[in-house]
This record gives structure tokens, sequence and C-alpha cells, in this order.
């Protein structure tokens, strides 16, 4: 069982990116620009965000065995239906029925895992757990790549069919989990509020434009989020069984993760989906070309996984954190120096180590999110911190694609987005000396 989850773990993980580098590809089959592609990514990765707090109450109503049968269903019929799409917008209404597929596939198959795994299993069955949020990366902008450039970007969603169809049959024998009795209501109107308010402000962003902007469509779509967001989050205050539970912010190193930890994300994730842009676009690569030294990213994001740990311990989680975000913003400079005639060792050593440093700041957040807290609150945590740092990647990509429409120029948003992670430094700095020390 904790081999079929973490095979759709990795099923989840890389279709969040691995269309990246098949954007130029799909944005000419459907005669739009290729930033508006954009809006392809962030919603798969909102509406999992979105959903991900429902999950828990899925598995507890309806069982853990059929909603994650269930959501393999979904996800690779929505898989079917973005092979077929036919415009950009027919794309975007099947890449949601994937998060909403990989929303619950997620957590519910963690769950899973996790109940009905003894106490002498678990440290194995997580590392299973693991490896797929590890590798995934690594492969998607590459084998997303090879697809485009070899055959259709259309293939890069059939593959899915085959091992959706496995995953369904294995999971109908191999996955179990009743309903459970439980009197907890879904927060319908939290979940409502949240999502129209982030829809509204994905679609308003998708208006900015150099080349002329509506401003009285954004303005009414920029309204519609502030007044729908406005209202769940007074919802989410006051309701007795709220969707996300926002007390637990008062632990000051949690309200730190989410807030300069999820900016942190925003920005971090702009990259992997500007570079393929970048390298087929200006540089004139192919799309596995630009798929491979974006690889190179995701392998310093991988390779420097044994040493995070170690250096929390020995410098403490605060100045990693410093150090790395000065680092990280130096590093955002020398993205803005990337051209055609740079050599290609030069611009795979500047990838790596800046997936490097990802890898570290992420890992730092991550440890310091839940140092301080404790009981009931931990489920509370975890899920709201989760549902904080998918709606940043999704947000991340759309702010991206504004950027550049805006600037026209991938150095000068490289620079911008440098500036914005500056501001993380800001609130790592109001961290005590010895935050995070409980876990490191």
């Amino acid at each position: 069982m904790a081999l079929l989850v973490a095979g759709a773990f990795f099923m989840e993980i890389l279709d969040a990116t691995i269309i990246t580098p098949a954007i130029p590809r799909i944005a000419d089959s459907f005669g739009v620009q290729a930033v508006d592609v954009n809006i392809a990514i962030s919603a798969y990765l909102v509406t999992v965000a979105v959903l991900i707090p429902a999950s828990g109450w899925m598995a507890d109503r309806f069982g853990i065995r059929r909603v994650f049968i269930a959501a393999i269903a979904v996800f690779t019929l929505a898989s079917i239906g973005c092979a077929l799409a036919v415009s950009l917008p027919v794309l975007v209404v099947m890449r949601v029925m994937q998060g909403i597929g990989g929303a619950m596939m997620v957590p519910v198959g963690r769950l899973a895992v996790l109940r009905f795994s003894d106490k002498s299993e678990l440290v194995r069955v997580i590392a299973l757990l693991t490896w797929p949020a590890l590798a995934a990366p690594v492969l998607a902008p590459v084998i997303g790549g090879g697809i485009a450039t070899v055959g259709s970007w259309r293939w890069i969603f059939i593959v899915n069919i085959p091992i959706g169809i496995i995953g369904f049959l294995l999971a109908r024998k191999l996955v179990r989990g009743d309903p459970a009795p439980t009197t907890r209501p879904l927060d319908w109107r939290g979940m409502l509020g949240l999502g129209v308010g982030i829809a509204a402000a994905l679609i308003g962003l998708e208006y900015i434009r150099v080349s002329g902007t509506d401003w009285l469509v954004l303005g009414v779509w920029a309204a519609v989020a502030v007044v729908a967001a406005s209202a769940a989050l007074r919802h989410l205050l006051t309701s007795p069984s709220p969707l996300v539970q926002l007390r637990v912010l008062r632990v000051r190193t949690l309200r730190i993760t989410v807030s300069a930890g999820s900016l942190y994300r925003l920005v971090i994730t702009a990259v992997p989906f500007l570079l393929p842009l970048q390298f087929q676009l200006e540089f004139g690569w192919s799309p596995l070309a630009a798929g491979l030294m974006v690889a190179a990213l995701f392998a310093g994001n991988l390779t420097i996984k044994p040493t995070t740990t170690p250096l929390m311990r020995r410098f403490g989680i605060r100045r990693v954190l410093l150090v790395n975000g000065v680092l990280s913003v130096g590093w955002f400079a020398l993205l803005t120096t990337l051209g055609p005639g740079m050599p290609v060792w030069l611009i795979a050593v500047i990838l790596y180590v800046s997936g490097a440093l990802r890898s570290i700041g992420f890992t730092a957040y991550n440890s310091l999110a839940f140092s301080e807290v404790d009981g009931d609150d931990l489920t509370h945590a975890n899920t709201l911190n989760a549902a904080v740092q998918e709606l940043a990647a999704g947000l991340g990509i759309a702010v991206a694609a504004v950027l550049l429409s805006l600037f026209t120029s991938y150095a000068v948003t490289f620079a911008v987005l440098g500036v914005v992670l500056a501001l993380t430094l800001v609130e790592t700095l109001r961290l005590p000396r010895d935050a995070g020390s409980a876990v490191v």
C-alpha cells in the first residue's frame, strides 16, 4: 500500500510542473502568448491548496478507501480531458479537476499508510513516501521537455492514463479505511469564500498586460477577491468549526513561517516557471534542452538535502535562514545575468547552487513551522501550513507571469523577485536566536 501511495504522490507532484518546459508548444497550439499558459499551472496548485483542508473531513465522512480510489479516478479522467483540450480555458478547467483529484490523493493516501502501518515499519514507510517529493521535481522538466521535443505536448497527460488505471485497480485491493463516526461538519462557507477570493485574484492578474490593462475588469475582479476573502477571514475567525483554524497563528514561529515562508516559496517557485520560457523563447533551445538545464536546479535541491539538518544543528535555524536569505538574494542578481552567450556549464552551476539554497530555505522553514506547536494544535497547524505553501506556489507562478508581461524582460523580472525575497529577511530578524532549537 505504501508503494501504491508513493506512486500516486509521484504522479501528483510530477503533474504540478511537468508542463512547464512544454509551455511554448501549448501556447502555439492554442494561439496564445506563452506567458498566458501560467494559469494552467497556477489553477492546479491553487485548487490543491483550497481543498487540502477538506481532505481530512472527506476521509472521515466517506472512508479513506473510497476517497483515495475516487481521487485516482478523478485525476485520471482529468488527465484525459487535458490531453483532449481544444483551448486554454478547457485546459485550465481540466487542470482544476486534476487539482481536485490531487488534493484528495496526497493527504488521504498518506493518512491511509500511516494509520494502517505498524510502529516498527513507520521509518521505512515514511522513507517510501518521501522519495516522490525528492525525485519528481528533478524528473518533471526532463520528462516534460523530452515529450514536447519528440512528440505532442498532449502525451504529457496521456502517460497518466495507464498509470491511473493500474493505480485504480490496485487501490481497490490494497487500500483500507471505512467511514468514521463523526459529527464534525464541513465548513462549506469557509471553503467557498476562500475559493472564490483566490480564483478572482488569479483571474484579475491575467488582465494585467503591458500592451494595455483593462482596468475596469481588473477592478471588478479585485473587488470580488477582496470581498470574498474578507468574508471568509471573518467567518474563519468566528466559526466554531472553521475550515482552517487561524488561532494557531498565535505561535510566533508558525506565524513567521506562514508569512515569510510563504513569501519565500512564492518567489522561489517562480524560477522553474521562468527559466524554461527564457531558454526556449530567448535562447532558442529545444524543450528537452531547457528541461535538462532546469533539472540542474532540482539536482542541487536534492543533493544538498543530507547536509541541511547538520547545518541547522550547528548554526541554528535563525542564522541559517538569515545567511541563506542573503545568499539567495545575491543569486537572484546572478540570474539577471543569464544570456544566450553564457557558457552552458556556467548556467548549470548557477542553477545548481540556486537549487541548493532553495532546499536549505525550504527545510529550515519546514523545521521551524511546528517547533513550538503542541497537542491538538499540531493538526490545525499542519493543515494551515500545507494549504498556505501550496497557495504560495500557485500565486508565485501567476505573479511571475504578470511581472514578465509588464517588464517583457527576464532580467528585470528576476531582479524584482530578488527584491521581494529580501523582504523575508525582515521577518527572520524578528525570530529569537534559539528559534526552532527544540526540533534540531
